[in-house]
């Protein structure tokens, strides 16, 4: 698959995989890797990546293994670079997110976990619908991973990149889990930005929340997909996921209320909003009009809108949208019924 570019470099990482020792490779290499050209200056970068990995003591043969590049990726540089502005509107992202397809694909997978859902609600008591909503719109409930190699993806933003700092970060995370032997470096496969396997998190998002809850003694959120569901779900768990409680819900608005005057941070007690016309969205009343909420209309007066609660702004710690949030939250909605 990265035959192409995985031909070793003549400077720079030859020195590596060869074994050379690293102050001697310096000493024969620094000054030409930094009076050549932009493909053995990114070897020199990998050689300062894999230098600072194995100062923290992690294994030099996963390192040379997974630092086996020789150029950045030029598919990575053009995703980053010409990433499409955000214009679609929540009608038309509702239609492309939640499909029939996504749906009918939901309830069988559903049906298929209902035995782990009900261990993973016992252990870290979320939602299971969220869980499976947030496994289907992220990687189609496991069938879609992403096609590129994490750390070719990574450590190209990382040299290459508009956000250098946060990238270099996050490819010595994805080294970090490589050491721990939770994946072959060849299998570590994700987004072009990063972001790994069935749940799409971040390296530093499978640090803080994926878990070994199949117990083989890895954390597998590429194959497995016990680990992958108890992820997501300890992930909510730990953003602060209250049980019991729902996301939100559908509402119809019979006043007038003008867009500036609601907002996620705007809570109001529902027996408030009843008192500014708005309902559930069958007309009637809410059962508990203590409940505080806020009122969210993604497309403005007259398009859908939507009574938000507590665990919306968990889901958003997911993926900080508004629209993401409510995909999540209706297609796990769809899925059971």
């Amino acid at each position: 698959m990265f035959g192409r570019r995985k031909a070793l470099a003549i400077m720079g990482m030859a020195g590596i995989v060869t074994g050379i020792g690293r102050s001697s490779f310096a000493k024969v290499h620094d000054k030409a890797i930094l009076a050549t050209n932009n493909n053995t200056g990114y070897s020199g970068f990998l050689r300062q990546i894999y230098q600072s990995a194995v100062n923290q003591g992690y294994d030099p043969s996963i390192m040379r293994r997974a630092l086996n590049f020789s150029q950045p990726n030029a598919k990575v540089i053009q995703l980053d670079r010409k990433q499409p502005e955000f214009t679609m509107t929540w009608s038309q992202y509702r239609e492309k997110v939640i499909s029939d397809t996504k749906i009918q694909d939901g309830r069988s997978a559903y049906q298929d976990s209902k035995t782990l859902l009900s261990d993973l609600w016992k252990q870290y008591h979320v939602d299971p619908r969220i869980v499976v909503g947030i496994w289907g719109i992220e990687s189609a409930y496991g069938k879609h991973l992403g096609k590129f190699n994490v750390i070719d993806a990574l450590a190209t933003l990382a040299h290459e990149g508009r956000r250098s700092k946060f990238f270099k970060a996050e490819l010595m995370n994805a080294l970090k889990i490589l050491n721990n032997r939770d994946v072959e470096p060849e299998r570590m496969m994700g987004s072009y930005a990063g972001a790994m396997g069935q749940p799409q998190f971040m390296p530093s998002a499978y640090l803080n929340y994926a878990v070994d809850f199949s117990g083989d003694g890895q954390r597998n959120i590429w194959t497995d997909k016990v680990d992958t569901l108890a992820s997501i779900a300890n992930y909510l768990a730990k953003c602060g996921w209250h049980a019991n409680e729902p996301w939100g819900q559908a509402i119809r608005i019979d006043g007038n209320i003008a867009q500036n005057q609601i907002w996620r941070t705007q809570l109001r007690s529902l027996g408030e909003w009843e008192s500014l016309g708005v309902r559930r969205q069958d007309g009637r009343s809410f059962s508990n009009k203590t409940i505080r909420g806020a009122v969210i209309r993604p497309d403005g007066e007259g398009g859908d809108a939507f009574m938000i609660y507590h665990n919306f702004n968990v889901i958003r710690r997911y993926n900080p949208s508004d629209f993401y949030a409510l995909a999540v939250g209706l297609l796990g909605n769809e899925i059971t019924t």
